[in-house]
């Protein structure tokens, strides 16, 4: 099954908070470990990884080490190889378990709809497929809304939970003015384009995931039984302030 990808979402987001500093380095790094022939085809490696029927799809997933579960999460047009370095690191303590989220990947779904609250559903029908009851959980980005999402609604599925660059709202209390400004109309270049490619569904299907949702009440994460550490970076797309409100 053919890879999807929405690499310019990923370039957005990695120049807003880098502020354009050193990013085609970075990416150049990135895709020189990627491309090594001696390093482990994470995303797509045969002997860790397996399909698995959920709600109308086929989730990707591939799996590393041994101990205890530990979810690994992607963000928003992401894939499992994002996590390139992190994967061995967390390996070498844990059962990694990283997939491929709804639409995105090789996880690929034709529908039209596509919300938060239905990747946090997938996760946890993925660990209900791997007869795993509950798991530490890292989410990145959209990864951390999953995450969020996953202990609000699944509170047993989650041990304890660790988030980075996640928001509660789709708006300028949690990203800067600037990054809205260049997602919102990519959005509605897309949405004018009535003969889309199958990428450029997907592509609109992510972007509108990303300008219209999440709407989580901070109220509600209180919800969450579990252990939270909650992560900001000096230059993170998402507001310090609203970081500090998570």
């Amino acid at each position: 099954m053919r890879k999807l990808s929405v690499l310019p979402l990923l370039l957005l987001f990695a120049s807003v908070a880098f502020a354009q500093e050193n990013v085609p380095e970075k990416l150049a790094t990135f895709e020189k470990a990627q491309s090594d022939p001696k390093a482990i085809p994470y995303g797509n490696n045969p002997a860790a990884g397996k399909f698995y029927q959920l709600r109308g799809f086929k989730m990707y997933c591939e799996i590393y080490g041994k101990g205890e579960p530990l979810l690994i999460i992607h963000g928003n047009g992401g894939s499992i190889d994002n996590f390139i370095y992190q994967i061995p690191y967390f390996a070498s303590k844990y059962k990694v378990i990283i997939a491929d989220s709804r639409s995105q990947g090789r996880s690929a779904d034709p529908g039209d709809s596509l919300t938060y609250e239905m990747m946090a559903d997938d996760y946890a029908l993925l660990l209900d497929s791997l007869h795993i009851d509950s798991a530490n959980v890292i989410g990145w980005s959209d990864g951390g809304i999953n995450g969020l999402l996953l202990a609000m609604r699944h509170p047993k599925k989650v041990k304890k939970l660790a988030i980075t660059g996640a928001n509660l709202v789709a708006d300028t209390t949690a990203v800067p003015q600037v990054v809205w400004d260049m997602v919102r109309p990519a959005l509605k270049d897309l949405s004018a384009n009535n003969k889309k490619t199958p990428q450029e569904k997907n592509a609109f299907k992510l972007l509108r995931l990303l300008c219209e949702q999440p709407n989580i009440n901070p109220a509600s994460l209180n919800q969450i039984a579990c252990a939270t550490l909650v992560i900001g970076g000096d230059h993170d797309v998402i507001k310090e302030e609203h970081t500090f409100l998570i």
